[in-house]
């Protein structure tokens, strides 16, 4: 990958896309809400896991293919947070912990992923 990079353990997109797949789960651990619950932990664990899963494949094309995947996941799980925290709204309810936490890093994330596609790019093009 990089010089100071051999895994994706040493990604720091990685890293913290493990932390947000936590949070979420903690954050949902006592929701009812089966349905949308499960939507948003499987969108969560699939940020890192196409990381993972794209690292692995030891192509650059398909590495940057797995990062748009996650990029589309920070997406997915953005969505999911603004939904549950309208549906709550509406049913009275507070918002979900650290909703609006989990937000943010998405966009964070969304950012991170894009920088290190830009950068096999650019890598590959030279």
């Amino acid at each position: 990958m990089s010089d100071n990079i051999n895994t994706f353990e040493d990604l720091e997109v990685w890293k913290r896309g493990c932390q947000l797949a936590v949070d979420v789960y903690v954050a949902n651990h006592a929701s009812k809400d089966f349905g949308l619950k499960d939507q948003m932990q499987r969108a969560a664990v699939s940020i890192p896991s196409n990381i993972a899963e794209g690292c692995e494949r030891d192509s650059t094309p398909d590495f940057i293919k797995f990062l748009r995947y996650s990029k589309g996941s920070c997406g997915e799980l953005r969505t999911q947070l603004y939904i549950s925290d309208r549906v709550r709204k509406k049913l009275n309810q507070s918002t979900l912990e650290g909703s609006r936490e989990m937000i943010t890093e998405t966009k964070e994330l969304s950012k991170m992923l894009q920088g290190l596609i830009n950068s096999l790019k650019r890598r590959s093009a030279s």
